[in-house]
């Protein structure tokens, strides 16, 4: 039942990587306009993100360091600068879009503006920053994200074609409109290879006192984590290709995606859309503030922790409560949240490489692993995603400029 808890933070990372306002419009948008064609660049992403997850969270239970600590500590604070300024950058433009999301859901349920809803958003995420522990965000967010599995039940209610779909699960390119097949395929892959779920998860590991008898349960929550944000994120692309696609509906916004569980559940299906983006776009705010906290404090050495009451960890209670009201002004000003979330996946997809890249030597270091450094297999896969990530970081902004008109 221990090793079963754990799932929980897994859930919460995946719910951050794959159920947030960024994944639900680009997953919304690719299934629109290409049906299941780019079911392959969420497949990536996904083993992407496990190997990731299980490695921050092997680095966590073996050695106590966080991601953000080893490279401190590794490579020194000079080096360390570079990754925290961009990564807070990026954590607050996506912070700003999960705001904006969950802003619109109110919009949706209640017809009220959304930058009526800015401030109570941002002051609820503080309340439950400010009150909560660890452990209840986690396992709040873990059962509350089961909501949106009614993307699941919608695509199997619906039959997708089978043989399409997993034909699809293989690179190719597109029969037409190459710029924005590639923009949306970079947004995936920006969407569900964030930054902040490796800091995030390497941090939640060493909350949670994992030591090296929890390497097992580690791979599993990687992997069963990982597996229900991309079961759910491909969902989204299955419906959206059976709904949405034949009626020329491009969701170039949330409000033309909102009725987009109406056809399998009927009256329900309006109430169950924003619903799952509210605690989506919440649980990633979360996440997401308290990596703002975790890569500050572990950069500059202080003392952090949300299990610890906020006095106790003055600091680290204080970066997520300016970071909140910060994030919280582009919904305030009505600006879309989902070209707001489209361009801060560009960004993400910049940072990646800065973050990713110093793995490859913290992982082979038996300073932090000891006899649990990479294998092969490994060593391979991360040298491949971060290629992917340096690949990702050159074409970003042309994508952005080619296909995202």
């Amino acid at each position: 039942m221990k090793n079963l808890s754990k799932i929980g933070l897994g859930i919460l990372t995946s719910v951050g990587g794959y159920l947030e306002v960024g994944s639900i419009g680009t997953s919304l948008q690719a299934g629109a306009r290409f049906r299941y064609e780019l079911l392959w660049a969420l497949l990536i992403g996904t083993v992407c993100v496990a190997f990731l997850t299980e490695m921050t969270g092997r680095l966590a239970a073996v050695s106590h360091h966080t991601v953000v600590d080893a490279m401190r500590k590794r490579f020194g604070f000079g080096f360390q600068v570079w990754p925290l300024a961009s990564q807070v950058i990026v954590d607050l433009f996506v912070l700003a879009s999960e705001i904006g999301g969950a802003s619109l859901a109110l919009e949706l349920a209640t017809g009220v503006s959304m930058r009526v809803w800015a401030i109570p958003i941002a002051t609820a995420i503080w309340a439950l920053l400010w009150l909560g522990t660890f452990d209840a965000i986690e396992h709040g967010v873990a059962v509350l994200g089961l909501v949106t599995l009614c993307f699941v039940v919608a695509a199997l209610e619906l039959g997708p074609e089978w043989r399409e779909l997993r034909q699809s699960l293989v690179p190719h390119m597109p029969s037409a409109d190459a710029g924005q097949y590639a923009y949306l395929a970079v947004g995936i892959l920006g969407a569900t290879i964030s930054p902040y779920l490796v800091t995030f998860y390497s941090s939640g590991g060493v909350e949670e006192k994992w030591t090296s008898k929890d390497l097992m349960p580690n791979r599993m929550v990687a992997a069963v984590g990982m597996g229900f944000g991309s079961l759910v994120a491909m969902a989204v692309i299955v419906v959206s290709a059976l709904v949405l696609a034949p009626r020329g509906v491009k969701a170039e916004t949330y409000q033309e995606a909102a009725f987009i569980l109406t056809i399998p559940f009927q009256r329900w299906g309006y109430p169950l859309f924003w619903v799952s983006l509210a605690i989506g776009c919440i649980g990633a705010a979360l996440e997401i503030s308290l990596d703002v906290s975790y890569i500050v404090s572990q950069s500059f050495g202080w003392d952090w922790g949300e299990s610890q009451k906020p006095a106790e960890e003055a600091r680290f209670a204080l970066i997520y409560t300016l970071a909140m009201p910060i994030a919280a002004i582009p919904a305030l000003i009505g600006l879309d949240p989902l070209k707001l979330t489209m361009f801060s996946m560009a960004l993400t997809v910049i940072a990646l490489p800065i973050v990713v890249g110093p793995l490859i030597v913290i992982m082979n270091d038996e300073q932090y692993l000891k006899t649990h450094t990479n294998g092969i297999v490994t060593n391979v896969a991360v040298v491949l995603i971060v290629a992917l990530a340096f690949l990702l970081a050159i074409v970003a902004i042309p994508v952005q400029m080619i296909g995202g008109s």
